[in-house]
Formats: C-alpha cells, sequence, structure tokens
C-alpha cells in the first residue's frame, strides 16, 4: 500500500476537505480524488460520505484513520532511525581559499573519515568570485569563503566567526612602525589577488605610498618563509602564525573578515552534506578559539 494515498486520507480527514486537502498537500484535486478512490478499492471500504458541506468520515474511515495514523507514525520512525537508513554515505565537493584547506580542512576530512566513513570530500582552492560561480554552476555543493559579508539572494551565508589577523616580522628584528605610511616603506608578501584580508593591506599600502614593495605569494607557506628568512612583513591569520619562527607586532586597524560558509539555495541537502557541514562548524569553532 503506498503510504501517499494514506497521507492523503488522514489529510482529508483532518481538513475535511477535498479542496482544502489539495491545497495543503500540493496536489490537484483530481490526485486527491484519485487517492481516496484507489485506498477504498484496495480495502472494499466506503471511508468518506461526499456531503455538500465537505467529506465526512464513516464509522468504517473513524476505524481506519487511526489504523492509518500507526502506519505513517511507523514510516516516520524508520526513515529517523539512522541504523535502518544505513551508514551516510556520499561525496561532497567543498571550495575554499587556500589557507582554509591548508589549515582547516584537513582536520574537518579526518573528524569526517573516523564519524562517517563512507562520505568523500573533493576539495578545490578557490577565492570568493570563483567559489560562488562554483556554487552557482552546481560544480560545489559547498564554499568556505573570508569576507566581512556576502550579500547574494541565490546563496545561504551563514558566518561561523570571524578570523582575527596578526601583523608578523621575523623574531629577530622588531617593528616599531605603526602607521600605513610608515609600514609602506618596508618589503611585504602577501597572499595572491582575491584574497581579501591580502587585498585590503595591499590597498591600504598603495594608498600611503607612491612605491611599494609587495609580493603577491599563492600560498601561506611561502608568505611565512619570507618573512621568516627576514625578508620583509605579512599579514596572516592568527592560527597560521608560527610562533617558533614569527613575531606579531601592532599595527594599523584593518577589517577582519568573516569566515562564511555558504551554499546554494536550491541546492537539496542531504544526509552525507548535513553530516559535512556539522564537521566544518565543529572544526571551525576550534580552529578561531585556538584550539
Amino acid at each position: 500500500m503506498d503510504t501517499r494515498v494514506l497521507a492523503t486520507f488522514v489529510a482529508v480527514a483532518r481538513t475535511g476537505s477535498f479542496t482544502a486537502t489539495a491545497a495543503e498537500l500540493h496536489l490537484a484535486q483530481s490526485t486527491v480524488t484519485a487517492h481516496i478512490k484507489t485506498l477504498e478499492t484496495e480495502l472494499g471500504l466506503r471511508l468518506f460520505d461526499r456531503l455538500r458541506l465537505g467529506a465526512t468520515l464513516t464509522d468504517a474511515g473513524r476505524r481506519t484513520l487511526e489504523k492509518a495514523g500507526l502506519v505513517l507514525d511507523a514510516e516516520a520512525a524508520l526513515r529517523a532511525d539512522p541504523d535502518v537508513a544505513g551508514p551516510i554515505q556520499g561525496t561532497v565537493g567543498i571550495v575554499a581559499p587556500e589557507s582554509l584547506c591548508g589549515h582547516l580542512l584537513p582536520g574537518v576530512i579526518a573528524a569526517l573519515q573516523r564519524r562517517h566513513p563512507g562520505v568523500e570530500v573533493m576539495l578545490s582552492p578557490a577565492g570568493t568570485a570563483d567559489a560562488a560561480d562554483a556554487l552557482r554552476t552546481g560544480r560545489f555543493a559547498l564554499a568556505l569563503m573570508l569576507e566581512p559579508s556576502l550579500e547574494a539572494p541565490d546563496l545561504v551565508v551563514d558566518q561561523l566567526g570571524t578570523l582575527e589577523l596578526a601583523f608578523v616580522t621575523d623574531r629577530r628584528q622588531s617593528v616599531t612602525a605603526q602607521s600605513w605610511a610608515e609600514l609602506a616603506q618596508q618589503r611585504w608578501f602577501l597572499l595572491e589577488e582575491g584574497c581579501t584580508y591580502s587585498d585590503e593591506v595591499a590597498r591600504c599600502l598603495r594608498d600611503s605610498a607612491a612605491v611599494v614593495r609587495t609580493t603577491r605569494l599563492g600560498s601561506i607557506e611561502a608568505a611565512r618563509a619570507c618573512v621568516a628568512a627576514g625578508l620583509g612583513l605579512a599579514v596572516l591569520p592568527v592560527f597560521a602564525v608560527d610562533e617558533r619562527r614569527l613575531a606579531r607586532f601592532p599595527g594599523p586597524a584593518i577589517v577582519e573578515p568573516g569566515l562564511l560558509l555558504v551554499r546554494h539555495r536550491r541546492r537539496s541537502t542531504g544526509r552525507a552534506l548535513d553530516a559535512v557541514i556539522e564537521e566544518i562548524r565543529r572544526g571551525a569553532t576550534k580552529l578561531l578559539s585556538g584550539g
């Protein structure tokens, strides 16, 4: 027996109307009528009296209603039982900035493998514009972005926290300059264009001096290595600062980006995607708290 037919029967019993049931279940009224006729034929019973003011349960209909409720409750319990539904399986694509690919997502993927071995993650580095395009074209299910905010009606945006940034230099050096004009006299190693906070630092430096010496690099590790070698300065996420090689120093105010978890509004969810989102939330909380 099709439980959708039982669900329609229960709805008609509750509303007392084929028309109201059709609107509630987003069905054509003819479909509601067909469902009830199918059930009556299968049971060999008349379940409703069709009256001018609506549909009224017959005695057989009232007895059937109680049993139909039990069947639907059992179906709901069956769907909700993870042991019956089986282990979570599936592939989820994530696109994220290089810094998060290197520092957040490896831990997330490792935790997923322990909790849900059947879930696989496809990971690709990208900046905000490319990540949004990947969501809109359906190539990836989730994106992590580092932006102060994101306004996009077609995307669901959840801010997981704020990324704390640090001005860093070689541990053998001491930096006393604190204004952008003074800092612009130094050589800088910044992440490649598209990194929100690096682009902001580059803009502030350009606005403060006619000539600025900046090198844009493709990875945090490359920037850290250059600074640790005494070649210049950088702005890095606090979680990426290696205190054994780098020293933090106070700098001018800079807008710290939010850590955004983004998916397309029309993308359907599932158990695998939900498991990945839960693990990302857990990992982000740990990363941003310094744990």
